[in-house]
């Protein structure tokens, strides 16, 4: 069983394996810990949020319109982390609502095509980002809420995968493992530690719809597939940030 002693043991390899797993910043050589790094998760979404936050500000000063600063944010973004998040999206949303059979929906998920649900859904959940971020820019929140959204849409990958089995028996998420829920539940007591400090009060709204989200997409995934897999991940992100992103526009300004 992890302890808080052995996860303060091995912080930098968690660190840079947390990075090296969810971003495309540059690292020096490391080797993967896996699912162990998993309570490390929220640091690289503020970490990648904050780096969107400057571009905001840097486009801004240059005089660039609201709406085109947005899409400069999430284009940051996507490419920080590869698409990964934005991937899974796709995939999940082809194979849960493509397919009639679990069989067939795990097939539909790892064929790397897109179909009509996969594009829809990652149309969709962008302009509802691009939306409630165009928000906060104007208002000049989106700092401290890119950074907090960043944070708290990573944690529940750590939890979901701590508490769903994963229903392909390979693939990434099934490579990295299943951290320990002690693991799971430091990841999550740091994103709200980061949401606190950086957005305050609004953390209560915005912890309670991120919980709803992903107990609703766990539902679906358990009724669907039977688990988790690295697709599901990735949407539960999407659409965790987007829940972060809605809750901090209707209270902007």
């Amino acid at each position: 069983m992890t302890t808080l002693r052995d996860i303060a043991t091995r912080a930098i390899p968690d660190l840079l394996s947390a990075f090296g797993l969810l971003s495309r910043l540059p690292l020096p050589n490391h080797r993967s810990t896996g699912a162990g790094s998993a309570w490390a998760w929220p640091l690289v979404g503020a970490t990648v949020g904050g780096i969107a936050a400057g571009v905001v500000w840097l486009a801004l000063f240059f005089g660039v319109t609201a709406g085109v600063t947005s899409v400069l944010a999430l284009m940051t973004l996507a490419m920080l982390t590869g698409g990964l998040h934005e991937d899974g999206l796709s995939d999940t949303a082809d194979g849960f609502f493509g397919g009639w059979t679990r069989e067939r929906r795990l097939e539909i998920m790892k064929d790397s095509r897109v179909g009509s649900y996969g594009v829809l859904a990652l149309v969709l959940v962008t302009l509802a980002r691009w939306s409630a971020l165009t928000a906060l820019v104007v208002h000049g929140d989106y700092c401290a809420a890119l950074i907090a959204a960043g944070a708290m849409s990573r944690a529940p990958m750590g939890l979901m995968m701590s508490l769903l089995p994963n229903a392909r028996g390979e693939g990434l998420s099934h490579a990295t493992g299943r951290p320990s829920g002690q693991v799971a539940l430091v990841g999550a007591g740091i994103a709200l530690a980061i949401a606190v400090l950086s957005i305050g009060f609004s953390t209560l709204g915005l912890t309670a719809l991120t919980l709803i989200v992903i107990v609703l997409v766990s539902i679906l995934a358990l009724r669907r597939i039977g688990g988790q897999t690295g697709d599901v991940l990735g949407a539960s992100q999407q659409l965790a940030e987007l829940a972060c992103l809605a809750v901090l526009s209707a209270q902007a300004g």
